[in-house]
């Protein structure tokens, strides 16, 4: 996910200029960076997975990964096609990733500290 969301992110800045407009770039841009951020998320999220945090941390993680792919995924082909009909989905990656959030933040109240 990390690797991915860095190669968006290098494409937007080196291989979209002269593709898109500016508003399209920056919508591909927001969808670059949320993509990136929510990695990192996931990343967290897989090191809490242990123990009694097991199951929020995973289910914290798959949110992130639904998120990423409707939040940034609509925001991806919104650049590319100007659809604005995708605008109906990306609040519900937004919603995964504020649920990914509040389950990874349940998962660490878990966590034992002398695992």
């Amino acid at each position: 996910m990390g690797a991915l969301a860095v190669v968006m992110g290098a494409f937007a800045a080196h291989g979209l200029q002269a593709m898109l407009s500016e508003r399209m770039l920056a919508v591909f841009e927001t969808g670059a960076r949320y993509h990136l951020v929510h990695a990192l998320a996931m990343g967290l999220a897989a090191l809490a997975a242990r123990g009694r945090a097991a199951r929020l941390a995973s289910l914290a993680a798959a949110l992130f990964l639904a998120g990423t792919l409707l939040f940034s995924g609509s925001l991806y082909v919104l650049a590319f096609t100007g659809v604005t009909a995708l605008g109906m989905i990306t609040p519900l990656g937004g919603l995964s990733f504020v649920a990914g959030w509040i389950a990874l933040a349940l998962a660490a109240l878990k966590l034992d500290t002398a695992e």
